[in-house]
C-alpha cells in the first residue's frame, strides 16, 4: 500500500516558529514532525510514500531526499497554489492507482493504522476515516457515525452551537482510487466539506474507524510545548534520538552534562549539546542539537531549538527558543513567550509572558518587552470576536494595531478599490479610524469617509457600486473603555469567518501589501450620503399610506448618529415626532441607562397620546418599542408582533428567525402560507439567511430586525418605518397587536461547562435523545410532545445555554431544569 503525507501547511498559528520553517519540519523531540509520521508508516509496513508539498517545499525535499536514508521510497507532488486537502491529493493521483492511505505530516500520533485499514477492508468502503475522541472539538472536523460505523454527517471546524459530538476527523483516510471522481481539478477542494458530503449524497459507502492510540494536532504554540510533555510522560510512543538514562531522560550522542549541573525531572538533551556546571534543567526541558547552556542558567518546561546559546544566569520558563538564537547573561523569558530563529536577546533583558519575537530581531540589553501582540497575551482564541476585533481603546486596540489590521484587510482586496469608513462620536473611534484609514491607503486602497454615521448607513453605502467593503469603528455597547472594529463585505453584511481567518493569517506573518508612492490610496467624502440612505428607505414603504395615518411618535435617539438621519426619513412620512436626546454625544450616551430611556419614553407616550414610542441604540441597529398604552414590548413580543404583521404583506415565502424562537411564530405565519426558516443564533447567520432569495424578513432575539429588500442587516430606523407602514395597512394599533399575540412560555438556564467538556456534553445529549426528533441547526434542539428544549454552547464563555418551551411556564422551567440536570451529571 502507498501513503500520501500532506506536508503543504504553513502552520500560521505556530508563528514565529514557522515563519521560515514549514510546519512538518518543526522539530518535535528533536526530530521533524514528519519524520515521526514516516516512522509510524514504516511500523505498519507502508514504505511507498507520496509527499504533497507547497510552503518552503525545498526544506522538506532537502532533508528527506528520496527517502532511502529513512528506509522508504518518497516522491513529491508540488502545489503551485493552495489546493485544499483533497486537491493536494488529486495533484498526486498519477502515483495512486490502488488503495492508499492519507495522513498529515504535521501531527503527533502513534495511532493504530492497522485498525483503520481493517475496518476499510471489512466495510468495502470507498473511504474510511480515522476518528478519535477529544475534549475540545472546536478546531476540528466533527464526524457523526451510526452504530455500524457508517458516517451520517460532517461538520468542518464547527461553532460551539454545532458541537454535537466529540468524535473528530484525524485527517487519516484510507481511500480507493474512485475517490478522484469526486475531486474536481484546477481549484481548492476539501475532503470534509466537499468530497465526503458528495459521497454521502450519492450513497457511497463511507465509514469511520475510532482508532486506538495517541493523536494530537500540534497546531498552536501551547500544544507544541504540551506535545513534548506527552512524549516525556510516555503518553505517545515515538523514537526519541539518544540514550535513555533512567525513566524520562534522553541524552543524545556527543552531548555533555557537567556533574555539577542538575537535571530535575524529565528532559531531552540533543546531540553535541553542552550543559555547564551550576546549570539547572527543570522538568520537561528539551534541548535541541548543539545547544550550549552556561553556568547558573535555569530552564523549566521549555523547548530550545538547535544551535541556541543560553548565557550565564539565563531564566527561561515555559518558553520556546528558536534555532540559533542568542540569549545573553541574566535575560529572562516568561511563560508562553516565543523567540524566533536567530534572535539576539541582550544582557538582563526581560521578555514578558505571551510575547512573540519574530526571527532575526534584536532586543537590547536591559530592555523589558511587554506583549506586542496584545490579544494573544490575553489568551484570546482568535483576533476576531463575536462582532469584529474588540478590546480596550489605546491598549489592546492601539493606533499601531489599527494600521496593521487595515493593511491586512486591504491586502485581501484589490488595489485601487474603495472602502467606506465611519465611526461613532467618541474620541477613541476618531483616533483609531484615522490610523485605520492610513493603513488602507498604505496598501493602495481608497477611502470614502462618512465620518460620524450609524452602522446601517455605513452598510447601505457599502452596497453601492462605488464601494468594495466597509469598516466602522465604535465604542462597545455597555463598555465605554473598549472599541470594536467591524468589517462589512460588498453586500453590507459582516465578512465571513474565512475572510476573518485570512486577515488573521496576514497579521500573523505581517505579510502586507505596500505600494509605491504613486499608488497610495486617496481619501474622499461621499456627497449626500444621508440623502441616498433616506431616499432608498423611502422607496421601500408606501409613503401615502403612512401619511394618511398621521402617526404621532416619541423617539429616543440614544445620543447616537441616527439623529442625523431619522428626522429626514420621518418628515417624508408626515409623522408628528417628539425627539428625545436628538444629537450625537458620546459622553451622554455612556452615562444613560437604556431602562431609564425606556421609562422616559413610556411617560411621554402617555402624556402626549402618541401612537407608539421607540428607543434606538446609539449605533442605530436595535429597537425597543413602547405601545400606545405606554407598555414596553419585550424583545420576544416585538419579534412576534413584527412576524404577525409582516406575514400578510411579505415579499417572499420565508421569515428567518433564530432556532431558539417560540413555536408561536409558526402559528402566526401558517394562515398566510409563509414558513419560518430557522437559523443559528449568531448575527452573521441571520444576516446570511436574510440575503437568500425568498426571505422577506428576519429578526433576532435582542431587538434586531432585518428588511432584506432594503438592507440584509439590522436597521432600527428602517424597522420602525416598516412597522408604521404595517400598522397603517392593517388599520390597527401596536397595543392591539400585542394583545392578540399568543402567550409564549420560554425558560432560559445556563450551566457552567468547561471548554474541554463542551463536546462531551453535546455528544451525550444527542445519544440520550435518539428516540426523539432532533434539530441540529445550532446546538442540539430536542423536540418533545408539548414543547422543545435547546442546548447551545456559548462561543465566548465556558457555559451552555438551555432554552425550553412548554405549554405553560412551570412546564417550560421543569423541562429546562431537567436538561440542566442531565448536563451536570455528564460533567461529574
Amino acid at each position: 500500500m502507498k501513503a500520501v503525507i500532506m506536508a503543504g501547511g504553513e502552520g500560521t498559528r505556530l508563528r514565529p516558529l514557522t515563519s521560515n520553517c514549514p510546519k512538518p519540519m518543526l522539530p518535535l523531540a528533536n526530530r521533524p514532525m514528519m519524520e515521526h509520521i514516516i516512522g509510524l508508516l514504516k511500523q505498519h509496513d507502508i514504505t511507498e510514500i507520496v509527499v504533497t508539498v507547497a510552503f518552503l517545499a525545498n526544506q522538506i525535499r532537502t532533508y528527506f531526499g528520496d527517502g532511502s536514508e529513512f528506509g522508504v521510497r518518497m516522491v513529491y507532488a508540488t502545489e503551485d497554489q493552495p489546493l485544499g486537502t483533497a486537491g493536494s491529493v488529486r495533484n498526486a493521483m498519477e502515483e495512486l492507482d490502488e488503495t492508499f492511505l492519507v495522513i498529515s505530516g504535521d501531527v503527533l500520533t502513534d495511532i493504530d493504522l492497522g485498525k483503520i485499514l481493517a475496518v476499510h477492508e471489512q466495510s468495502s468502503a470507498i473511504a474510511t476515516i480515522g476518528l478519535v475522541h477529544v475534549p475540545n472539538p472546536l478546531e476540528f472536523g466533527i464526524v457523526i457515525t451510526r452504530e455500524d460505523g457508517s458516517i451520517e454527517r460532517f461538520l468542518e471546524k464547527p461553532t460551539w452551537g454545532q458541537v454535537f459530538s466529540d468524535t473528530i476527523n484525524t485527517g487519516i483516510f484510507v481511500l480507493e482510487p474512485e475517490i478522484f471522481d469526486y475531486i474536481p481539478g484546477g481549484r481548492p477542494v476539501d475532503f470534509s466539506s466537499e468530497v465526503f458530503p458528495a459521497l454521502l449524497a450519492d450513497g457511497k459507502p463511507l465509514f469511520g474507524a475510532v482508532a486506538d492510540g495517541y493523536w494530537e494536532d500540534v497546531g498552536t504554540l501551547e500544544s507544541y510545548v504540551s506535545a513534548h510533555k506527552d512524549v516525556m510522560d510516555g503518553r505517545v510512543t515515538v523514537d526519541v534520538p539518544g540514550f535513555e538514562f533512567g525513566q524520562g531522560i534522553w541524552i543524545g550522542e556527543g552531548a555533555e552534562v557537567h556533574p555539577d549541573a542538575k537535571i530535575e525531572g524529565f528532559a531531552i538533551i540533543g546531540e553535541n549539546s553542552r550543559v555547564e556546571a551550576g546549570a539547572r534543567l527543570g522538568d520537561y526541558t528539551v534541548l535541541g542539537g548543539n545547544v550550549r547552556v552556561r553556568g547558573d542558567a535555569d530552564l523549566e518546561r521549555s523547548v530550545i531549538h538547535d544551535n541556541a546559546y543560553l548565557a550565564e544566569s539565563v531564566r527561561i520558563r515555559g518558553a520556546v527558543v528558536g534555532r540559533a538564537s542568542d540569549i545573553r547573561r541574566g535575560a529572562r523569558c516568561d511563560d508562553g513567550s516565543v523567540i524566533g530563529d536567530e534572535c539576539f536577546i541582550g544582557d538582563d533583558a526581560h521578555v514578558g509572558a505571551g510575547v512573540k519575537i519574530y526571527p532575526f530581531k534584536t532586543v537590547e540589553a536591559g530592555a523589558t518587552i511587554n506583549s506586542s501582540i496584545i490579544w494573544e497575551s490575553k489568551g484570546a482564541r482568535s483576533l476576531f470576536g463575536r462582532d469584529g476585533i474588540s478590546g480596550l481603546a489605546n491598549v489592546d486596540i492601539s493606533p499601531e494595531l489599527a494600521a496593521r489590521v487595515a493593511m491586512a484587510f486591504a491586502t485581501t482586496l484589490r488595489k485601487d478599490t474603495t472602502v467606506i469608513t465611519s465611526r461613532d462620536s467618541s474620541r477613541a473611534a476618531r483616533m483609531l479610524k484615522r490610523a485605520f484609514m492610513a493603513g488602507l491607503n498604505a496598501s493602495g486602497v481608497n477611502v470614502l469617509d462618512l465620518e460620524v454615521a450609524p452602522v446601517p448607513v455605513t452598510r447601505f453605502l457599502t452596497r453601492q457600486p462605488l464601494a468594495t467593503a466597509g469598516v466602522t469603528i465604535r465604542l462597545v455597547e455597555g463598555d465605554s473603555q473598549s472599541v470594536v472594529i467591524r468589517f462589512f463585505d460588498r453586500d453590507g453584511i459582516d465578512i465571513t469567518e474565512d475572510a476573518q481567518r485570512k486577515i488573521e493569517r496576514l497579521i500573523g506573518r505581517e505579510d502586507f501589501r505596500r505600494v509605491l508612492a504613486g499608488e497610495i490610496g486617496d481619501i474622499g467624502f461621499p456627497p449626500r450620503a444621508l440623502e441616498q440612505y433616506t431616499a432608498g428607505l423611502g422607496e421601500t414603504v408606501a409613503l401615502d399610506v403612512v401619511r394618511k395615518a398621521k402617526f404621532k411618535l416619541v423617539i429616543d435617539y440614544g445620543y447616537g448618529a441616527t439623529a442625523f438621519v431619522m428626522p429626514n426619513v420621518l418628515a417624508k412620512l408626515g409623522a408628528d415626532v417628539l425627539g428625545v436626546n436628538p444629537y450625537a454625544s458620546t459622553r451622554q450616551a455612556i452615562t444613560v441607562e437604556r431602562a431609564d430611556s425606556v421609562d422616559q419614553v413610556k411617560a411621554l407616550v402617555l402624556a402626549s397620546g402618541a401612537h407608539l414610542g421607540a428607543v434606538l441604540d446609539a449605533d442605530g441597529e436595535h429597537l425597543t418599542l413602547i405601545d400606545d398604552t405606554g407598555q414596553q414590548l419585550t424583545d420576544d413580543e416585538a419579534r412576534l408582533a413584527f412576524v404577525s404583521l409582516v406575514a400578510g404583506h411579505l415579499i417572499g415565502d420565508r421569515i428567518a428567525l433564530p432556532v431558539n424562537v417560540s413555536s408561536a411564530a409558526e402559528q402566526l405565519v401558517e394562515p398566510h402560507g409563509v414558513r419560518i426558516q430557522h437559523t443559528k443564533t449568531s448575527t452573521a447567520a441571520l444576516m446570511a439567511a436574510a440575503s437568500e432569495t425568498g426571505v422577506g424578513f428576519a429578526a433576532s432575539g435582542d431587538g434586531g430586525f432585518i428588511l432584506p429588500g432594503f438592507l440584509p442587516a439590522f436597521d432600527g430606523g428602517a424597522a420602525l418605518v416598516k412597522l408604521l407602514e404595517l400598522l397603517a395597512l392593517e388599520g390597527t394599533s401596536l397595543s392591539a397587536v400585542r394583545e392578540s399575540l399568543p402567550r409564549t412560555h420560554l425558560a432560559h438556564e445556563t450551566v457552567v461547562t468547561p471548554w474541554e467538556q463542551k463536546g462531551l456534553v453535546m455528544r451525550t445529549l444527542v445519544e440520550l435523545s435518539k428516540d426523539r426528533r432532533l434539530e441540529l441547526i445550532d446546538g442540539v434542539k430536542v423536540i418533545h410532545d408539548d414543547g422543545w428544549v435547546l442546548a447551545l454552547p456559548d462561543p465566548e464563555e465556558p457555559v451552555t445555554h438551555i432554552w425550553a418551551e412548554g405549554p405553560d411556564m412551570p412546564a417550560a422551567k421543569a423541562l429546562a431544569k431537567e436538561y440542566v440536570r442531565r448536563i451536570r451529571q455528564t460533567l461529574r
